[in-house]
């Protein structure tokens, strides 16, 4: 009876210095979570997108190119959709966007709107603006008709490296996305005890289908197999 009870004291010891140490890993300065949801959100209708034409040259659409009216419009009903996320997950909103101005407009309307709110955004300061996020380069199509992107996605489903017509890959797209991402889930400033973060990217159509297909683990030449994201849309991803 003596040797059970010493076994039971024992495992009941045993239960407490696990819990404690669970506490403990909690409290050092890292998230419990081991990672923090992602959410894609494609930037609201360009001036580009009315006039059919594709803008993928940083050093035009990071200054041309914004919301037209009705992006503008989109944007702000994005942003809703940000915030009811937030306080319904009750979580804060780290926001990562392209600096193209498309992006970056839908991004800031988007920071405004959960400020306002009273949710907790990340960088307090501004948001966070990286070239990773930008759109995929189209080569010789770029300034061109926007029925060109079927060409390119023609030729993306059999090579996911191919650059013809001087375009960006697929691959190319998709390593510096999902670098980024593998970054800020590691990122001391998310990983803080008692913090819930969702992590916001803000940027373009195939950018988002590309990193898309990481996050499922599927081929990156079947991002076109993918429900399309309109423009605006907020969508959910599984890691």
């Amino acid at each position: 009876l003596g040797t059970a009870r010493s076994m039971g004291s024992a495992a009941a010891t045993q239960a407490w210095l696990l819990r404690l140490m669970i506490i403990l890993v909690c409290a050092i300065g890292t998230s419990c979570e081991d990672t923090h949801p992602i959410y894609l959100l494609r930037h609201g209708q360009s001036t580009a997108n009315v006039k059919g034409i594709i803008v993928s040259k940083p050093e035009t659409a990071t200054k041309l190119f914004g919301l037209s009216a009705a992006g503008r419009q989109q944007a702000a009903q994005a942003a809703r959709d940000v915030v009811a996320e937030a306080q319904r997950t009750r979580r804060n909103v780290a926001i990562c966007s392209s600096d193209f101005l498309r992006a970056a407009e839908t991004a800031q309307e988007v920071r405004e709107a959960a400020i306002a709110a009273g949710i907790k955004v990340w960088p307090a300061e501004q948001v966070l603006f990286d070239a990773a996020l930008r759109e995929r380069y189209f080569g010789e199509f770029d300034h061109q008709s926007d029925a060109n992107y079927e060409r390119v996605w023609l030729e993306d489903a059999n090579d996911a490296c191919h650059t013809l017509f001087g375009v960006e890959s697929v691959q190319a797209v998709l390593e510096r996305t999902s670098a980024l991402v593998e970054r800020l889930q590691r990122d001391p400033a998310l990983r803080q005890p008692a913090e819930r973060w969702m992590l916001l990217f803000v940027a373009h159509g195939d950018v988002l289908q590309i990193l898309q297909t990481h996050l499922a683990g599927i081929d990156a030449r079947q991002h076109r197999s993918l429900p399309h994201l309109p423009t605006a849309s907020l969508r959910a991803v599984s890691v």
